[in-house]
């Protein structure tokens, strides 16, 4: 009897023996697995499959890995990302998830580990709603159904790891979050401490959750009261304004 499909997964590699390798293992995982050789072929190929979750090697013979993930995240492809690279550098894993990855494995790794990750990754994106979808702070809403992120009522676009941290944010709304909690809960992974990586999503979240322009019915704008909050030398938090 064949294994039920799990998840559609593209892997993005120039080198054809880990290709192979990863194919024939994600298969026996119960994987359907598309694959790329390069970054043009790869967006080509994300665009067409559209898959659960894409496997992308940094370095690839025409354009790295980093801009494949800016590209597609453009086109409006938000499947998380697991970066392959051979640079075991903190300043790759930053940029790696700044630009909209979901995690990171060094060369060479283990086939187990890879796909390890990958279930951890797609636990995490496709965690399963419970009851009302809706979760609100004010007139901030996250509909987990959808993954429409809205404020008030405007719709906002983030990424896969931007809506993992406002999600965590809201899920614990008037709580301090240090930047460790927020590295072991949205990541789930050792950063050695870098809390660089909390600090630039929290900026991104800033700009799209608290930088919205309201236009009144006289044709006035304003922007909203912010609603994330940093407590100096303690972490983050995100609560309704005092006085609403």
């Amino acid at each position: 009897m064949n294994k039920p499909i799990e998840a559609s997964i593209v892997v993005v590699d120039d080198e054809p023996s880990i290709r192979e390798l990863l194919v024939a293992s994600l298969h026996f995982a119960g994987f359907e697995v598309a694959t790329a050789a390069s970054g043009s072929e790869a967006i080509e190929v994300i665009e067409k499959v559209q898959p659960d979750l894409i496997v992308l090697d940094v370095m690839l013979p025409d354009i790295d890995g980093f801009t494949v993930t800016r590209r597609i995240r453009q086109e409006g492809i938000d499947a998380p990302v697991l970066f392959l690279t051979a640079r075991d550098d903190t300043q790759d894993k930053v940029m790696g998830l700044t630009v909209g990855g979901d995690d990171y494995v060094t060369k060479p790794f283990s086939l187990e580990e890879v796909v390890a990750r990958i279930r951890a990754i797609l636990r995490r994106t496709q965690e399963q709603v419970e009851d009302d979808p809706i979760i609100r702070v004010g007139d901030l809403e996250i509909n987990e159904d959808s993954h429409d992120v809205s404020r008030a009522g405007q719709p906002i676009e983030l990424s896969p790891t931007e809506y993992k941290l406002l999600r965590y944010l809201m899920d614990n709304e008037g709580r301090v979050l240090s930047k460790a909690q927020i590295l072991d809960h949205v990541w789930q992974y050792d950063w050695g401490g870098d809390a660089a990586i909390v600090e630039s999503y929290i900026s991104y979240l800033r700009k799209k959750v608290d930088g919205i322009e309201v236009t009144e019915d006289d044709g006035t704008t304003h922007k909203v009261t912010p609603l994330i909050e940093t407590k100096r030398g303690i972490g983050y938090m995100i609560r309704e304004p005092k006085g609403n």
